[in-house]
């Protein structure tokens, strides 16, 4: 199938790295002092890893290439070790394999903070009267920055987005109880980070899966009022028909202001 994937410029690539904890599905390797993708099934294609690449050799292409599978994405990562996929894959295509003293990473994307995970929460009591089991985080899923996270997760599955700027969950005290639980939270800054990178994962996000609602929460300061519009615009690509709440907080830690469309 026609579909973007990145390409390495190899005689660009001098094998620092950087890119490869900016890639959370691991298609990205060192493999003889250069970056390697090493299997198309392996790349969504969104370039999280372009803009940290110091010699401006990784490119976003549309060309021929098989279809991204989350599936194999994940039981890599359970399974084996990313350099073990990548020899394999060299042996597949007749690229020679370096033999000289390469030692396996064991961590998925060369950082352990990448790797997709599930977090189990037991069922909770809640209590009779009183402020609800304060303490008790309600974070069901890792990683939580939209730069990082895969759009084919299997927690956006019928999930319930928790869309907040990253300066929230620092103003807003009760965060946890009030705002996340039972939500799939992503967490960015559309003032600092890449506003348009943002669109096109949460574009992705919505249209490839069965999203049940988006609440976005974002500080009254005028720079963070970009976060609802780029979910706004997710929902306006994407062609459906989403319920969505937009929460202002305030500087000194309180709830301004609450619409639902």
């Amino acid at each position: 199938m026609l579909r973007k994937i990145i390409e390495v410029d190899e005689d660009l690539c001098n094998g620092c790295g950087l890119c490869m904890p900016e890639c959370p599905e691991g298609a990205l390797q060192i493999i003889d002092g250069k970056a390697r993708l090493v299997s198309d099934l392996f790349c969504d294609g969104l370039g999280a890893c372009v803009g940290f690449c110091p010699e401006g050799a990784m490119t976003v292409v549309e060309r021929e290439a098989e279809e991204y599978d989350e599936r194999k994405v994940m039981a890599n990562h359970g399974e084996m070790t990313l350099y073990e996929e990548a020899v394999g894959y060299l042996r597949e295509e007749g690229i020679e394999i370096p033999a000289h003293g390469v030692e396996p990473n064991p961590e998925p994307c060369g950082c352990p903070g990448s790797l997709s995970r599930e977090i189990e929460r037991p069922d909770m009591e809640e209590p009779a009267a009183g402020p609800a089991l304060p303490g008790v985080s309600r974070l069901t899923h890792w990683p939580v920055q939209i730069m990082l996270l895969p759009p084919k997760a299997p927690y956006f599955k019928d999930a319930d987005l928790l869309l907040t700027a990253d300066c929230v969950p620092f103003a807003y005290p009760s965060f946890h109880e009030d705002l996340l639980k039972d939500k799939v939270l992503l967490v960015g800054c559309p003032k600092l980070d890449d506003a348009e990178f943002y669109r096109e994962k949460m574009t992705a996000i919505v249209e490839g899966n069965e999203i049940r609602s988006i609440t976005v929460v974002h500080m009254e300061v005028p720079c963070c009022f970009g976060l609802p519009a780029l979910a706004r615009d997710a929902v306006t690509a994407s062609g459906k028909r989403i319920p969505y709440h937009d929460i202002t907080i305030t500087v000194d830690g309180t709830i301004r202001e609450t619409v639902s469309v």
